[in-house]
């Protein structure tokens, strides 16, 4: 059990990681119909709910994937899962088996323990802090 503490902060930014990714390549499907393209007939430009859901879940996704702004992007992410759910899915049957919903629910439950627990490791807002304090010390420096 000492083993998976010490992992911890890594298996968090793995799932984070990949649960982004995935979230991510639902949006670019939908909106470039690349990888299969979208699930059904794709939504026309900036038609409600269809294409503001794939910019969420494509840039959503890409924050958490790359743990930027994780815990919002990832309440932002939850939310718009849960309202498809809702929307799309629960009004034909109660179970998300049963409503074709599975992929809406793991999607905004995995996105609410992330938004919960934060994301882990191999973040890149280590690197954006480098860059703005170096930047900050550029601008200080400069003979202006």
């Amino acid at each position: 059990m000492e083993a998976l503490e010490r992992s911890r902060e890594y298996v968090i930014g793995l799932f984070r990681i990949v649960v982004g990714m995935l979230f991510a390549c639902h949006g670019a499907a939908t909106l470039f119909d690349v990888l299969g393209g979208p699930h059904g007939a794709g939504p026309r430009f900036a038609e409600w709910p269809g294409w503001w859901a794939a910019v969420v879940q494509l840039l959503g996704g890409t924050l958490v994937l790359c743990g930027l702004t994780t815990r919002a992007a990832a309440v932002l992410c939850s939310g718009s899962m849960a309202y498809a759910y809702f929307t799309e899915h629960q009004s034909e049957a109660l179970f998300p088996i049963e409503n074709g919903g599975e992929a809406a629910v793991m999607f905004c439950w995995s996105f609410l323990l992330v938004a919960a627990i934060g994301p882990g490791r191999w973040t890149l807002t280590p690197l954006l802090r480098l860059r703005r304090r170096s930047g900050r010390r550029l601008e200080t420096t400069s003979p202006h």
